[in-house]
């Protein structure tokens, strides 16, 4: 049995906490309610932006953020591409956009 949060949930609290300390995070797209895979747009205030991706484990319990740019940050442009061309895959995909200049994702789970 699954006892992870629904997406909406999980993504709901962990847009309270950033809001809670002053980082504007907003769904930009909202998927699947349930088990949507969640892509974070991190909008570094710079004309800069990272993509993370939500990824688990193999065992899928243990969650991680992969890097869908690449390790340096990119022109809003090329985000948008990786964007669209995940869409394509998974029509389910929650996108959220967070605005930290630190580049911080707020979110579980460490960068690799």
């Amino acid at each position: 049995m699954d006892d992870r949060l629904p997406t909406h949930l999980w993504v709901s609290a962990h847009i309270r906490t950033a809001d809670s300390q002053g980082v504007a995070m907003t769904v930009v797209r909202k998927g699947d309610p349930s088990r949507g895979t969640v892509i974070l747009k991190i909008n570094r205030l710079d004309r800069t932006f990272s993509v993370l991706v939500q990824t688990r484990e193999a065992d899928g319990e243990r969650l991680f953020w992969a890097r869908g740019t690449g390790a340096d940050p990119v022109p809003e442009p090329d985000a948008d591409a990786y964007i669209a061309r995940q869409l394509r895959y998974d029509p389910d995909v929650w996108v959220i956009e967070v605005e930290d200049r630190q580049g911080r994702h707020w979110f579980d789970g460490p960068v690799r």
